[in-house]
């Protein structure tokens, strides 16, 4: 009764509205009729007027009688919702069965460990993704089976070339630019090999004695030219060298000093020694690099010095500066000391030494300090660079800003709050979404932060707190790159756990350059954020658990010391999955 007398009211003021407009209506006739013509006009205006106004009335009347039945009428009905039920699960064979049906994470970290080995996608025009294919793209994860059961130590990817090192050291290559099958090869043995970089024609490879090997990329360059001699440990006997290479000797090392790291762009590599030295090479037969990435003051081609073009030389630059971590770009270098501090030099076209670029000056051939404290001013944090890394024409920093306060001017009176975050920050060209800022810029004006992968955190059980979730790695292709998050992982469940408690890897997340698939998502449009991918086998997994139609995503599975093969009965191991961007190329592998 309430909803009709609230209706049968507002049926009435909307009559009463209609009726006030009548007078209105009977005077503008007359109003009309003061105009000189005689009575009889006007009274024959005035009978028109009069008809036409009952006229509106009369539809005034019938809309508000129309509208008085909808208001008053009872509303229809509404639907009864339907509810859909989870799907039935397989009945379980056993708990850890169980925990494979309830969990994609679970099963997905269980088949890492089973069936170790290597899935590739994006460019194949050169036979790097899928040696055994003539597809010019692999669009999504695919086994190569050449790699399955194996673990390896590193692994780099050109668009036209593949390099891997093998748990035992030794070098595998394959690909168009290695030889005309483009199968995997073993080609520098006994070496002791435990990390790799690629240039545009070589491979820089890194022994665990802190030797560095310069190795061509084409096999034929490799059969070709005079070989060096393989000592062994009878002085008296040596045999000669499989293939032909370079090594990359710096000549004022400490008798206690060695080489632990290395890092290249398409001409040029850096090397970082064991007392936080950095020496610079050239590190391509086919271009000597002159826009600054050595981080020599004039150096090139014509003002080189005396001896082998590829020498390595110190920069002097960074010189009471203890490194500890270097990153090359394509035409570009990072450098990041113990205290936290930041060095680039090189090209600067992009961006991606982390300031406004400037026409006059389109690369920097010495070290300089990018500051990070100016980019925290007045944020009331206390910022200090963790990691660096660079490819393309890009360079990403990781960042752990600590919560102070107290005045800037007097160190002793900052006080430690206590609260850290972490950022991840990116600068160069992103005209193919690689910054991961969510914007497609072309130039960068400075460092810009990485939002959907800064500021992160979560509840560990372990410690019964909250903590950052840091980045755990990046690496970064020429146009598109991939960030491994540190999230809390889990990879100890046992039979001693319950039937539902599963293991679950770390989030990895992809973004850039798209244009070959790289990305594997299995379509071609560039993405600008961080976003997952599906899970490696496609889902067959999922499906085989009762999963079919359900969407998960690609958990990367962390180090931890297992067994492998099928129901954990080989050998015993440490073990992690990688990622790997390289250019238009992309891998996930077995790392030992």
């Amino acid at each position: 009764m309430a909803s009709r007398r609230v209706a049968l009211n507002q049926t009435s003021l909307i009559c009463r509205s209609l009726n006030s407009t009548r007078p209105a209506l009977r005077q503008w006739p007359r109003f009309i009729g003061t105009s000189g013509r005689d009575d009889v006009a006007g009274r024959r205006r005035g009978g028109a007027g009069r008809f036409f106004a009952g006229l509106l009335v009369a539809f005034a009347a019938g809309g508000g009688v129309v509208l008085y039945n909808s208001l008053t009428q009872p509303p229809p009905k509404p639907r009864e919702a339907t509810i859909e039920y989870e799907k039935a699960r397989p009945i379980a064979e056993s708990k850890e069965d169980n925990r494979d049906i309830i969990s994609s994470q679970h099963l997905q970290v269980k088949k890492s460990w089973e069936h170790p080995g290597v899935y590739a996608w994006g460019a194949n025009s050169g036979g790097v993704a899928a040696p055994d294919s003539t597809d010019q793209s692999v669009k999504t994860p695919r086994r190569m089976p050449y790699f399955d059961g194996q673990l390896l130590r590193d692994m780099k990817l050109d668009r036209d070339f593949g390099a891997a090192v093998t748990e035992k050291g030794d070098l595998v290559q394959w690909g168009a630019a290695f030889s005309e099958d483009r199968k995997p090869v073993e080609t520098l043995k006994g070496k002791d090999l435990i990390k790799l970089e690629i240039s545009r024609d070589r491979i820089i490879a890194l022994g665990r004695s802190g030797s560095v090997y310069s190795v061509p990329v084409a096999k034929s360059d490799q059969s070709a030219g005079e070989k060096t001699h393989q000592s062994s440990w009878l002085s008296f006997w040596s045999q000669p060298e499989r293939i032909t290479y370079r090594q990359l000797k710096p000549r004022n090392l400490g008798w206690d000093e060695r080489i632990v790291d290395i890092s290249s762009g398409l001409d040029h590599a850096l090397l970082l020694t064991s007392r936080g030295r950095v020496f610079s090479a050239a590190s391509s037969t086919s271009n000597f690099p002159s826009l600054g990435q050595m981080g020599i003051p004039g150096l090139t081609w014509t003002t080189r010095p005396k001896g082998p073009y590829d020498e390595p030389q110190e920069i002097l630059g960074l010189k009471g500066f203890k490194i500890a971590k270097v990153a090359a770009g394509d035409y570009h270098s990072l450098a990041l000391d113990t205290d936290g501090r930041v060095f680039v030099f090189g090209d600067n076209t992009s961006g991606q030494l982390g300031f406004e670029v400037e026409p006059q000056i389109p690369y920097v051939d010495g070290p300089i300090p990018l500051p990070f404290n100016k980019i925290y001013s007045g944020s009331g944090l206390q910022p200090r660079v963790t990691s660096i890394a660079a490819g393309g024409a890009n360079s990403f920093f990781t960042v752990d800003a600590k919560r102070i306060a107290g005045l800037k001017e007097d160190a002793d009176s900052i006080k430690d709050l206590g609260r850290i975050t972490a950022d991840a920050w990116a600068c160069g060209s992103g005209i193919w979404g690689s910054l991961g800022t969510g914007k497609w810029t072309h130039v960068s004006l400075g460092p810009t932060k990485i939002k959907p992968l800064s500021g992160l955190y979560e509840w560990d059980e372990n410690t019964n707190s909250v903590i950052p979730i840091r980045l755990a790695r990046l690496s970064v292709g020429s146009s598109h790159a991939a960030a491994v998050m540190d999230n809390v992982t889990s990879v100890d469940i046992s039979s001693a756990n319950t039937d539902n408690e599963t293991n679950w890897g770390a989030d990895i997340l992809f973004w850039g350059g798209n244009e070959h698939y790289q990305l594997g998502t299995g379509k071609r449009n560039n993405i600008p954020i961080p976003t997952y991918i599906d899970p490696l086998d496609g889902g067959e997994g999922d499906e085989a658990k009762g999963r079919r139609g359900e969407h998960h995503r690609f958990q990367i599975t962390p180090r931890t010391t297992v067994r492998l093969g099928e129901g954990g009965k080989g050998r015993k191991v440490s073990v992690e999955q990688r990622v790997e961007c390289g250019r238009f190329v992309t891998a996930v592998y077995s790392g030992t």
